[in-house]
């Protein structure tokens, strides 16, 4: 696991640092081609410098996100604001992370993206890679 990763999950409660290692074991496993990093003060994973999933520490839990899982069509993933193409799932507890699930969302983050890297390029507008 990433050094920088390792530190921010330490950082966090102990039920949540269990949530964080679990996801970050899983993504490192099934994403082991991608660059990681504490990316705007969380852990994101990316594919050819495009972010493709992510975690941070919220209120309301420890949010997953996949900057394209709203074209995933999975229930369990919630659509952010609509202005872009992620979606999110939230946890308070390690044993809600269902591995299967994860795994599936995983891999679709490999085959469906939308380029989020030359989005200030294109000025806001997205296109799918994917």
């Amino acid at each position: 696991m990433n050094k920088e990763i390792k530190a921010y999950n330490n950082k966090q409660t102990p039920e949540e640092k269990k949530i964080c290692n679990i996801l970050a074991i899983e993504i490192d496993n099934s994403l082991s081609e991608a660059e990681n990093k504490i990316w705007h003060a969380h852990p994101v994973w990316f594919l050819d410098g495009n972010p493709i999933v992510g975690y941070s520490k919220q209120k309301a839990g420890i949010r997953l996100m996949f900057w394209s899982g709203e074209s995933f069509e999975e229930e369990k993933l919630k659509p952010g604001t609509g202005k872009f193409k992620d979606a999110s799932i939230f946890y308070t507890l390690a044993e809600q992370i269902k591995v299967k699930d994860l795994k599936r969302w995983l891999k679709k983050s490999k085959s469906i993206q939308w380029d989020y890297k030359n989005i200030v390029k294109r000025k806001g507008k997205l296109v799918r890679l994917k």
